[in-house]
């Protein structure tokens, strides 16, 4: 299964209208949003003009969307995934050892890191991976987003100019 994940909006309705466009073009069917999206119009945008499901996490920009949870995980086949929006936290999840991937946003900053722990003692090593899919908004980079498959395993960043 592919899905996106996105971050920061911000409001910014042009540019999250072009991400879920090249979404529901690709037929990806679910939209991890890591927080910041600022207020409940562009949820219900988002909502109206996607094909498909959209979790959302609550950043610290999301004043007045309270009902909305901090963090959350899903699991998609094998894979165990968590998202939030701050860093910390994120490295604190993708270090609990219980899960493959953690996403996150706050910097607005796209970036890939690996953490390794030990399961079941010293012999089996788990990796997690932990990534920013960077900004919708275009605030400080361009914007940005990611989609993963979970059947190749495979993780892309999308340059929303480039599509």
């Amino acid at each position: 299964m592919k899905f996106a994940i996105v971050s920061d909006t911000h409001d910014n309705l042009a540019n999250f209208k072009k991400v879920i466009n090249w979404l529901n073009h690709e037929k990806i069917k679910v939209i991890l949003h890591c927080g910041d999206i600022c207020n409940q119009e562009t949820i219900n945008e988002a909502l109206k003009n996607f094909k498909g499901e959209i979790k959302f996490v609550r950043g610290n920009g999301d004043f007045d969307l309270n009902d909305i949870p901090e963090k959350m995980e899903i699991k998609s086949g094998v894979k165990k995934i968590a998202f939030v929006h701050y860093p910390k936290i994120a490295k604190e999840m993708a270090e609990s050892g219980k899960y493959d991937i953690v996403f996150y946003g706050h910097t607005h900053r796209p970036w890939l890191d690996r953490r390794s722990f030990s399961e079941g003692g010293e012999e089996k090593i788990k990796e997690c991976l932990l990534v920013n899919p960077g900004e919708v908004a275009g605030q400080r980079f361009k914007p940005t987003f990611a989609v993963y498959d979970t059947e190749t395993d495979k993780l892309e960043l999308k340059i929303l100019e480039q599509l």
